[in-house]
Parts: C-alpha cells; sequence; structure tokens
C-alpha cells in the first residue's frame, strides 16, 4: 500500500477511497493507487461461519433454557462497500444481533414449541436477521440450532411426561388392536354363516332340483310305457283276449273259492271260442257222414 501497488485477490473486493470519500470498488487483480491521495480497504466475501456460545434464554412459559447455534454469514459483493462504510465492525455485529433476536423469537415461544419446532425458529431467525443485515451489505445464509437444554427439573417432568404419554399410546394401540380383532373375528363368523347359509340354499336347490329331474325322468318312462302298452293294445285281437280270459279262469279254477261272480260282457268275450267251438263240431260231423 505505501507504494500504491495493492493486489486483490479472487475472494477479495477493494473499496477505494479519495480523500476519505467514496469513489468504488475494485475487483480482483493488480491495483495502483497514489499514496496518500488514495485509500483502499479489502473486503473478504467468503462466507464466514460464527459459533454463537451458550446463553440463557427465557421461553413464553417462563422456562430458562440454555441454547448455542451457528451462523453462517457473508458480505454481498455488490453491496461491499456497505459493510465499510455503513458499520464499524459487522463481524461483531453480526454475532450480537444473533443473540438478540434468538431472545426475542424464544421470548415469543413455549418449551415445547422450542423443542420441537426448531426449523420454525431458525427460519424466524434468518427472516429478522436479514432485515438488519441488509444495511450492512451481509447477506445470513442459514441458522442452526445446536442444542436446547431446558433445566433438569423441568427435563425430569418432560421424562415423565413422555413416559405417560408412551403408556397412553401403547394402551390405545392394544385396546384399537383388541377391537380390530373383534371386528375381524365377528366379521369372519358373519362371513362363515352367510357362506354356511349359501351353501345349504344351494343344496336344497340342487336336491328340488334333482327330485324334479326324476318326478319328470319317472313320469316319460310311465307316459313311454303307456305308449307302448297302447300300441300293443291296439294289435292284440279279440281271440287274444279271449285266450287271456280263459288263463284268468284257470287261475281262478285253482282257487279255494266256489263262487265267482262275472260281468255280463264276460259272455261277449266267449262268443268267438264259441263260434269256433261249433264250426269245429260241423266240420267233424260233416266228415263222418
Amino acid at each position: 500500500m505505501a507504494t500504491g501497488l495493492v493486489v486483490v485477490q479472487a475472494y477479495q473486493r477493494m473499496i477505494v477511497q479519495k480523500f476519505g470519500t467514496f469513489v468504488g470498488t475494485r475487483s480482483p487483480g493488480l491495483h495502483f493507487l497514489i499514496p496518500l491521495m488514495y485509500a483502499g480497504i479489502k473486503v473478504d466475501l467468503r462466507e464466514r461461519v460464527a459459533r454463537v456460545p451458550t446463553q440463557k434464554y427465557i421461553t413464553a412459559d417462563n422456562v430458562v433454557v440454555d441454547m448455542d447455534f451457528v451462523i453462517y454469514y457473508r458480505v454481498v459483493e455488490e453491496k461491499a462497500e456497505r459493510a465499510v462504510l455503513e458499520v464499524q465492525n459487522f463481524e461483531l455485529a453480526v454475532v450480537n444481533l444473533a443473540f438478540a433476536t434468538l431472545r426475542a423469537v424464544i421470548g415469543s415461544t413455549t418449551l415445547s414449541e422450542a423443542l420441537t419446532e426448531r426449523e420454525r425458529i431458525r427460519d424466524q431467525m434468518q427472516v429478522r436477521m436479514d432485515e438488519v443485515t441488509d444495511r450492512w451489505g451481509v447477506k445470513v445464509s442459514q441458522v442452526e440450532i445446536n442444542e436446547i437444554d431446558p433445566p433438569p427439573g423441568v427435563k425430569a417432568a418432560m421424562e415423565r411426561e413422555k413416559s405417560a404419554e408412551a403408556i397412553k399410546t401403547a394402551e390405545i394401540t392394544e385396546s384399537e388392536g383388541q377391537r380390530q380383532a373383534q371386528i375381524n373375528r365377528a366379521e369372519g363368523e358373519r362371513q362363515a354363516a352367510i357362506l354356511e347359509a349359501e351353501g345349504a340354499r344351494a343344496a336344497e336347490i340342487l336336491k328340488a332340483e334333482g327330485d324334479q329331474q326324476a318326478q319328470v325322468l319317472r313320469a316319460q318312462g310311465f307316459s313311454s310305457a303307456l305308449d307302448q302298452i297302447h300300441q300293443v293294445a291296439s294289435t292284440v285281437d279279440a281271440k287274444t283276449m279271449s285266450l287271456q280270459y280263459f288263463e284268468t279262469l284257470k287261475a281262478l279254477g285253482e282257487s279255494p273259492s266256489t263262487k265267482w261272480i262275472f260281468p255280463m260282457e264276460f259272455t261277449n268275450m266267449l262268443a268267438p271260442f264259441l263260434g269256433m267251438a261249433a264250426g269245429n263240431r260241423e266240420q267233424g260231423d260233416s266228415g263222418s257222414s
């Protein structure tokens, strides 16, 4: 700087002032500044990491917790001059701002929310810090909360609550399982009863259909037998019928009965045989003469 030659690295920008007045920003490379007239201040654009040590914070429900976190930030290239002209020490300013912002966010958050909603707290911190650091030319890229440590008494109470909640959940799960098992058994029994009833119904239907088919077949067989009897009877002449009557008389003669009653039509049935007998006698008489 005393010789007027200044080297700016690739990750730096140089803020140049002439007699204390800002005149511009220089990009990486070799630059010549007239001594005493010009002054240059280099600004590092690389992302910085600051670990904020553990501090005590009070939640919305008046519980004191110990918290520590890490912030990531960098100087914005287009606003690099603000990091020199608008704030004396932007690094210290960012860390102190993080303390104040976290106190404000935790002060409006209960302990349970702080333990379960770290992402929301982180996002709120980042948004609030960006609103302030923008005028310093600084961008907060990320905030990570490492640990939230409540007092020992609160820890013990939380453990008991957690244990009770776990027992409650287990009992609910068990009762729900038993209820579902009962429902499944009832549904199974209902389905079994339905299937049994449907099986019995199908069996009855098959039996009824079988009886119907059997009756139909018996009726068809009887009808066929009657047709055959009719066909045979239509070819039988009076002589055959008379022979059948004689067979009947023969069977009657073998019985121990001493009295028989014949219908009037019976003599008509014997007329052909009587005629045949008379004819045979006439032929015998004519032959003998």
